[in-house]
């Protein structure tokens, strides 16, 4: 039998949060300011990612930016952080079974997990390319861009993203900088490197405007990398990815193009749509006591932080006006501001109709970031964080040398 966690709280309404990233800590934040309810999140790790700037600390910035620890955000005394993976679900007798044999009992269910990696059943991918979707794999490309440009003092010169969404977008802008650091630090003579950006659609960012996919297509000629729009990836070997019928030699090829929804959904019977995303009501409520929210709910911005954030205070008012037997409103979903780094001091943003791209689009991204900040935290250390982005940090021993010399 399980281990049973209780949730603290006499006469309070129980409420169960699963998921440690912007949906899951902005719903417990909000939440336990309420004195009928108990808070619990269940988070399969013990930090809040914070995933737009994954591809920052994937070339050469601070972990810290991009990783914050669950308990430096919430309040201990309000919110009982349990760590776990979510297995099972009881609707019957309400609880949610882990993966490490807990069991957690719940009144209302908060589910906000967030997305996976998916590689489309392509061969190779998984074994072969690397990722920058947590800190583990971002890390580990990392590492790797050091070793193979230092194990023989030359460059492995091509390398490959898959996928061109916001992602493989930002994480181009900031490689072709990044790699000639390495080379500066470690006194190799300068070589040109290839960098190509693979993208099965017609268009770069084609979910986003023309003029925006237009607006990046430039700058990322300018710096450099070559552009595959139309390709399909069909398999990977530890020497090649194969495109369109065609081996494109790479020891480092970078998945940035294929997420699903997380398999509890499915494994749990949830309705879910063709996207695989779970059908939800006016009230964001898949059933009844059930919330679904974020990447995860079938509504028609999932997959955007603040997406996630808006979905977190909509349902946690909606709780509240249970709680207190006012009427309920029914959600409406917002579309989200959309800023795209790419490359030094230069972004694009999709503002409604307001399209712009340059220097004030970063500057209007810096802004962002802080405000991504400030709604998890207090100005105070909102701004603290922020500022990491200044700083740099690497394993590398000599790098690391040099930053501080």
């Amino acid at each position: 039998m399980g281990i049973i966690i209780s949730m603290t709280g006499k006469n309070k309404q129980h409420v169960l949060i699963i998921g440690g990233g912007f949906g899951g800590v902005k719903a417990a934040l909000e939440l336990c300011e309420w004195a009928d309810v108990a808070v619990t999140l269940l988070s399969d790790q013990p930090d809040f990612r914070y995933n737009p700037s994954l591809y920052h600390t994937a070339t050469g910035g601070l972990r810290a930016q991009s990783s914050i620890a669950l308990e430096k955000i919430l309040p201990t005394d309000k919110v009982t952080l349990a760590l776990g993976h979510a297995e099972k679900l009881d609707r019957k007798h309400k609880t949610i079974t882990t993966q490490e044999g807990h069991i957690i009992p719940y009144d209302m269910l908060v589910l906000a997990l967030g997305s996976v990696t998916n590689y489309f059943g392509i061969e190779g991918l998984q074994e072969f390319s690397f990722g920058i979707k947590s800190m583990e794999e971002v890390e580990e490309f990392k590492n790797h861009l050091h070793t193979q440009l230092t194990a023989d003092h030359k460059p492995d010169l091509n390398y490959v993203i898959v996928g061109a969404g916001p992602t493989g977008i930002e994480l181009a802008g900031a490689l072709p900088e990044y790699l000639h650091k390495i080379m500066r630090t470690h006194g190799i003579n300068h070589r040109a490197v290839h960098i190509d950006l693979i993208e099965a659609a017609p268009r770069l960012l084609p979910r986003s405007p023309k003029s925006i996919s237009r607006a990046v297509k430039r700058q990322l000629k300018r710096l450099g990398v070559k552009l595959y729009v139309g390709q399909a990836v069909q398999g990977e070997t530890a020497d090649a990815l194969t495109v369109n019928g065609k081996p494109i030699t790479s020891h480092t090829v970078v998945w940035t193009a294929g997420m699903a929804n997380n398999p509890f959904f499915e494994s749990n019977n949830f309705t879910v749509d063709k996207r695989h995303k779970v059908a939800v009501d006016e009230h964001l409520q898949a059933e009844d006591s059930i919330y679904v929210i974020g990447d995860n709910a079938s509504t028609p911005f999932s997959g955007m932080a603040q997406t996630a954030l808006s979905d977190a205070k909509f349902v946690t008012a909606d709780i509240e006006k249970q709680l207190a037997s006012e009427k309920r409103e029914a959600y409406k979903p917002k579309k989200p501001i959309s800023i795209i780094p790419t490359g030094p001091e230069w972004a694009a943003v999709e503002w409604g109709k307001l399209h712009f791209a340059g220097k004030r689009g970063w500057i209007l991204r810096e802004a962002a970031d802080w405000i991504g900040f400030h709604d998890l935290e207090p100005w105070w250390k909102a701004t603290e964080q922020w500022a990491t982005e200044l700083g740099t940090e690497e394993s590398c021993a000599a790098c690391a040398t040099a930053e501080q010399s």
